[in-house]
């Protein structure tokens, strides 16, 4: 029985959730949507749809691009690294950012390398109507070159920081499947064996098909979903 000097319960404040803005396909918000299930944090998700972004993700992060999380202070986090480490420093159980060999600034540099450069050619490769003036071709190569450094990377161990799964492997790994997808048959005879089986791992891992579940889009006055669903 509760005592009378005991502090009322807040049951609004007891049921508050961060809530994620996120789209299924976005590899930046996979790559936020794995850390925030692997460290068990429960959020409230909101799938969007890019075209129609609803107007409080706008006021959210008026830049309208996913993922965006919006703690339950009512601060904003819309960078998807930032959310990778916001919810790996709350509980990192498969120590994520613990890497065997090397240090947490070392995964960030070649996270890093994957959010420029590549991701610069990978778009190019993908979309080349958006870049006029520059072949997918080229910006294939230019982006195989990263990937080339990545299958040498795996030549001396499963993951790219030694023999367990980091953050720089659930961070680059979607890109990597981004850039499979645009001609599969291509990536597929490359000499990138290791990098193939790494991929492969990735995405039969548990926590991938964790966060690949489809939601409806939502809409203003709706509650979002809660997430991880499991």
């Amino acid at each position: 029985m509760a005592q009378e000097d005991d502090p009322p319960v807040d049951l609004k404040a007891a049921e508050a959730l961060p809530v994620l803005y996120s789209f299924r396909r976005c590899p930046y918000a996979m790559r936020a949507r794995m850390a925030v299930a692997a460290c068990g944090q429960r959020c409230e998700l909101r799938e969007v749809v890019l075209r129609d972004k609803p107007a409080e993700l706008l006021a959210a992060s008026p830049k309208g691009t996913v993922p965006v999380l919006v703690d339950v202070d009512g601060s904003v986090i819309d960078q998807s690294l930032e959310i990778m480490l916001w919810a790996l420093r709350r509980n990192d159980p498969d120590g994520w950012l613990q890497p065997e060999r090397g240090t947490l600034d070392d995964m960030l540099s070649l996270v890093a390398e994957c959010d420029g450069d590549f991701k610069r050619h990978l778009d190019g490769y993908k979309y080349p109507e958006r870049h006029p003036g520059h072949a997918a071709a080229a910006h294939r190569e230019q982006g195989a070159l990263f990937l080339a450094r990545l299958d040498a990377r795996l030549q001396a161990s499963p993951c790219l920081h030694c023999d367990q799964v980091a953050l720089s492997d659930i961070a680059i790994a979607p890109f990597v499947r981004q850039f499979a997808q645009v001609d599969a048959k291509w990536f597929d005879v490359q000499p990138w064996r290791r990098l193939r089986e790494w991929l492969a791992k990735r995405l039969n891992a548990p926590v991938f098909g964790q966060v690949m579940d489809k939601y409806p889009p939502w809409r203003a006055g709706e509650s979002g979903v809660h997430f991880p669903a499991r």
